[in-house]
Parts: C-alpha cells; sequence; structure tokens
C-alpha cells in the first residue's frame, strides 16, 4: 500500500511498483491510509509519505503499532526531511525504514526486498507457533483463540456454531502393533481426511494426543452430525499405506457433535464440554460412531 498526497508522487511510486510485480493499493492521504490499515488482511507492507493532511506518516505508524494487531506491517516513510532529529522521530514511531525524496528507484525496490523477507519471516514464525508441528492443522490454543473469535461472530450475526470432536479408536494399539513412526504416519492421514472433508472455512485442530476438533461456523447440530457421520464412513474405508508398502493400517474413530444457538447465555467452553460429553459416548456404546447432546440455548 502507498500513501501519498502528491499526485505524481503517488503516480511515480504506483508505476515502479507495478513494474515490479507488486499489487498496489493505492490511497491519497493520511484518512485513506488509515482506514484501509483497519480493515481486515490489510497489507503488511506499505510506502507512507510523511507529510500528509490529517494523520501524517508517522501519526499512522504510531497507531499502527499501538493497535498491535496479529500481523506485522512493515512501514517504509518516505519523506524530504533528512536531518538527524526527523530521522530519529521517524524510528521512535515505530517505522521500519526511511527514504528521502527524491528518491532512488532500484534503492526503494532492494529496501522493499528486505521488508518482504522480514515479513515472511515473521509470517513463517506465526504459523509455527500456531501449528501443530506434526498434522499442520491448528494447535489446540491456536483453535480456542479462532473458536473464541467465531463465537463472537456467531452472536453478532445471529447464526448457530457447532465443532465436532473426533478421537482415533484404540490408538495405543497402533503404536504397539505398527511402531510410533505408523502411528505419525496414522495421525498425519487422519488430519488430512479432515481437512479435506471439512469447507473451506470450518477450522480444524489438534487437540491433544490422538484427539482432534473441527469448528463449523454458521452450522447447526443437525448438519455438524451428518458431517461427523461423513467423516466416519471416510476413516473406516481409508487404508493407510506404511512406508515399506507392506501392510495397510485401518483404523476408525468416535465423533462427538455440539452446537450452540446464537443467543445462548452459555460460553464456547461450554459447547467444548457438551463436545466431549458427546464423544465419550460415543466411546461408551461402541466406538466408531457419532453420538451429540441437545444444542444448547
Amino acid at each position: 500500500m502507498i500513501a501519498d498526497d502528491d499526485a505524481l508522487s503517488r503516480k511515480v511510486l504506483e508505476d515502479s511498483l507495478l513494474d515490479w510485480g507488486y499489487d498496489v493499493l493505492v490511497t491519497r492521504n493520511g484518512e485513506e491510509a488509515w482506514e484501509a490499515l483497519s480493515q481486515p488482511n490489510h497489507p503488511n507492507l506499505i510506502i507512507l509519505d510523511w507529510m500528509m493532511p490529517g494523520y501524517d506518516g508517522v501519526d499512522i505508524c504510531r497507531m499502527l503499532r499501538r493497535r498491535q494487531g496479529s500481523r506485522y506491517t512493515y512501514v517504509i516513510l518516505l519523506t524530504s526531511r533528512d536531518s538527524r532529529k526527523d530521522l530519529v522521530m521517524g524510528l521512535e514511531s515505530g517505522v521500519d525504514d526511511y527514504i528521502t525524496k527524491p528518491f532512488d528507484p532500484e534503492e526503494l525496490k532492494y529496501r522493499l526486498r528486505i521488508g518482504e523477507r522480514i515479513v515472511a519471516l515473521e509470517e513463517r514464525i506465526l504459523r509455527m507457533a500456531r501449528t501443530d508441528y506434526l498434522t499442520g492443522l491448528l494447535n489446540r490454543r491456536a483453535f480456542m483463540e479462532r473458536l473464541e473469535g467465531e463465537r463472537n461472530r456467531s452472536i453478532r450475526d445471529g447464526k448457530n456454531l457447532s465443532i465436532v470432536m473426533a478421537d482415533i479408536d484404540f490408538f495405543k494399539r497402533v503404536n504397539d502393533l505398527y511402531g510410533h513412526q505408523n502411528g505419525d504416519l496414522v495421525l498425519q492421514e487422519f488430519a488430512k481426511c479432515l481437512r479435506e472433508a471439512c469447507r473451506q472455512y470450518d477450522f480444524v485442530g489438534r487437540y491433544g494426543g490422538e484427539e482432534f476438533i473441527i469448528g463449523l461456523p454458521g452450522t447447526g447440530l443437525e448438519e455438524s452430525k451428518l458431517l461427523a457421520e461423513r467423516i466416519r464412513k471416510i476413516i473406516e474405508a481409508h487404508q493407510i499405506k506404511t512406508p515399506d508398502h507392506n501392510t495397510f493400517i485401518q483404523v476408525t474413530s468416535s465423533f462427538g457433535a455440539a452446537s450452540i444457538a446464537s443467543q445462548s447465555q452459555a460460553s464456547y467452553d461450554d459447547l467444548i464440554k457438551s463436545a466431549d460429553r458427546a464423544l465419550y459416548q460415543a466411546k461408551k456404546d461402541g466406538r466408531n460412531r457419532v453420538a451429540w447432546e441437545a444444542t444448547l440455548t
């Protein structure tokens, strides 16, 4: 994203960035820039002109750093002010880099590439912190954060929220019979089946060990039961080939479905407990089946 109130400077910047292969969001002043940065999934590599009407580049950077969103935004400040005092002021506001006008295009290009590397590294670290290392699914903490957000959204939108908890039946036997390496393979294949069976906007996590959890925004109990039964059949029919290609492993799984109405006073933690009780019931009733509790209202 670029923010510059000077039409000629803005045009030169935009043309250069397009030539270098960037997608460019153009804003003409501080208010437009801040509005763009207040949107979900806003650009995380931005060039701000220091002197603009309303919010200037330093103002925007200070507000951005105070907000401390989940995604890091790399900020390059573009200005004709080049005194040491100005440089210190810009850096104190949280600016990552600083280029004086008139800028050298080649210098800007390579400073942007530095910004890209830093943003990519930050995103990689964030993914690692939120992802289960073995399955690539959300880890428990990341899933719970997402579930809390989806519960708040369900209240605003007036829609139900459902979850399904899944457990691989007799998983200890898999490790005992085939070894822990093949046990890890079973977990990975199970996670893959869950991901592929879900909608694009559903979210899947590893809850712990051989237990998994699926978040289903805007979904009622009947839909969650149908999904769980569909996954159960997929797992039951799935043959997992070991790396030596001499053995096929088949497992079954048990599921607990739960749903919460948008107007319910219950919490997302209550929803987890409801699904956990249903999963326990499915295992108590013989495993390889789906159980559920009434919608929390």
